[in-house]
């Protein structure tokens, strides 16, 4: 685990050894195919327009509140 270590200056001047980047490449190992799931058009237009609402509306409630809009 040493491998994965670097060492970063603090505010007053002395060096600390901290972790470096330990996430995994977000590269998919195949395309999902969220149409499959689907079973009408209306299925697949509503998952849409909910998931559009999600990132774009200003109107939204709940939990799904941005704290800043898009």
């Amino acid at each position: 685990m040493s491998d994965n270590r670097v060492k970063k200056k603090k505010f007053d001047g002395t060096e600390v050894e901290v972790l470096d980047s330990t996430y995994d490449d977000g590269i998919p190992e195949s395309p999902d195919k969220w149409r499959k799931k689907m079973k009408s058009r209306e299925d697949m237009l509503g998952y849409i327009k909910t998931s559009l609402r999600y990132y774009y509306e200003d109107d939204v409630y709940g939990s799904e509140k941005r704290k800043t809009p898009a």
